[in-house]
């Protein structure tokens, strides 16, 4: 297969190439050409309105459901629902049945992904069964490819065994993350505590319950000296925390979500079931702190905390709602819209370099002869998002009928070309 990208803009890094419109050539599986203009025949040509082209972008907090919740997400509608949105790489978190926290769990979703144009990385359960209790086997499933470890929405509440995960992972420079929530104060919370779920008549989850976590985590992390990611930050004080931590030399990184940068929790006031999430909607000064993190580089990379639920578990009471929605085909596109002061060039930065180094992963290359690994997007374009858009296997998205700005013309990877 031969692809041709036609007066695409290079957004890569270090690269003589970069900030040109430059034609590329794609051919069996590298980066065959890279010149002002290129004639090919029998190619298929990828042309656009303002085209770009970077290394292809990688998300690090998405749920795959599979195996044992096959109905709501697998390997396959996760990884095409990926590309949809521009992703090449995805990092998924092991709160599956059975969790990934053995060694042939990580190697169940590393074989059976291992063709498909997007390369999904699993994140090894740090306790057994995901129970909070032990530890589970990270060694051996570190050998066997997971590429972090987390207890992913069931955050590690014991802060003894927390310090001991850290400790553990030391041994191979591994990365602890969690998202901050401390269930013993939060847990019969339905929304943001505040004004609105005052006004809303719901339970509130108090910021508290975030930032006590990030406090505590951010401790055990100085004093290990491992490295922490926290994902998932939604309030102003819990950003201001990991700010400081990094000004002190904690080694830890952090990521927000597009869902806590467009939505507040006065959105909430028609009660709709997909903005039901954990950590919730904030107010509007934490969103507003949200996004001066991210301009100031504060926070280090995005997580789209793609969370599919099938249609019975969103449709009903807000109260008995599941927590969570999809993320990774609105991604780009809601991040652009709600941040339009962020630099493109930064946008990508934190889309392709910045999780990559986090985690110790490989950096495509941008030059003849490197393996493709690429996303061609419209960074400018205007368009309404629909649920034919979705390749995702649940359709839980608050973004149905939104403008976005921005939108993802295909991804190259492993010999494969995904067109959206």
């Amino acid at each position: 297969m031969q692809i041709l990208i036609k007066k695409a803009i290079v957004i890569a890094p270090n690269d003589p190439f970069s900030g040109q419109p430059m034609d590329i050539l794609v051919a069996e599986g590298k980066v065959s050409k890279v010149a002002a203009e290129i004639k090919a025949d029998n190619v298929t040509i990828i042309t656009g309105n303002n085209l770009h082209v970077s290394m292809g972008w990688m998300d690090v907090f998405a749920h795959f459901c599979d195996p044992g919740q096959e109905h709501k997400e697998d390997l396959q509608t996760g990884s095409l629902a990926a590309a949809r949105g521009g992703f090449t790489t995805v990092m998924i978190v092991p709160n599956t049945q059975p969790a990934l926290h053995t060694k042939p769990q990580i190697s169940y979703v590393l074989s059976n992904t291992s063709r498909g144009p997007v390369q999904v990385l699993p994140i090894g359960a740090i306790t057994k069964n995901l129970e909070g209790t032990s530890l589970a086997e990270m060694y051996e499933m570190q050998e066997a490819g997971a590429v972090a470890f987390s207890d992913g929405i069931k955050p590690v509440q014991s802060p003894g065994l927390l310090l001991k995960a850290l400790q553990y992972v030391k041994a191979f420079d591994g990365t602890i993350i969690q998202l901050p929530d401390d269930l013993s104060i939060s847990a019969h919370g339905l929304m943001h505590e505040g004004i609105h779920s005052t006004q809303l008549g719901m339970p509130g989850k108090p910021a508290l319950a975030e930032e006590l976590i990030i406090q505590r985590d951010l401790e055990l992390a100085r004093y290990t000296g491992s490295k922490l990611h926290i994902t998932g930050v939604s309030t102003a004080k819990g950003i201001a925390l990991i700010a400081k931590a990094k000004e002190e030399g904690i080694k830890v990184t952090c990521s927000v979500t597009p869902y806590h940068l467009s939505f507040t929790d006065a959105d909430l006031r028609n009660y709709d079931t997909h903005l039901k999430v954990n950590p919730p909607l904030r107010s509007e000064e934490d969103v507003a702190a949200l996004k001066e993190a991210v301009v100031n580089g504060v926070v280090d990379c995005f997580a789209t905390h793609h969370q599919p639920q099938d249609w019975d578990a969103k449709q009903l009471e807000f109260e008995y709602a599941k927590n969570g929605m999809i993320g990774l085909e609105t991604c780009f596109g809601a991040i652009r819209r709600h941040i339009p002061q962020l630099p493109l060039s930064q946008l990508i930065q934190m889309l392709t370099i910045n999780p990559r180094r986090i985690f110790n992963l490989p950096i495509p290359e941008f030059n003849k002869g490197a393996l493709e690994n690429l996303t061609v997007f419209e960074p400018d374009t205007s368009w309404t998002f629909t649920s034919a858009d979705i390749a995702s296997r649940s359709k839980n998205s608050p973004y149905i009928g939104a403008e976005l700005t921005g939108k993802v013309k295909a991804v190259i990877n492993n010999n494969q070309v995904l067109f959206s």
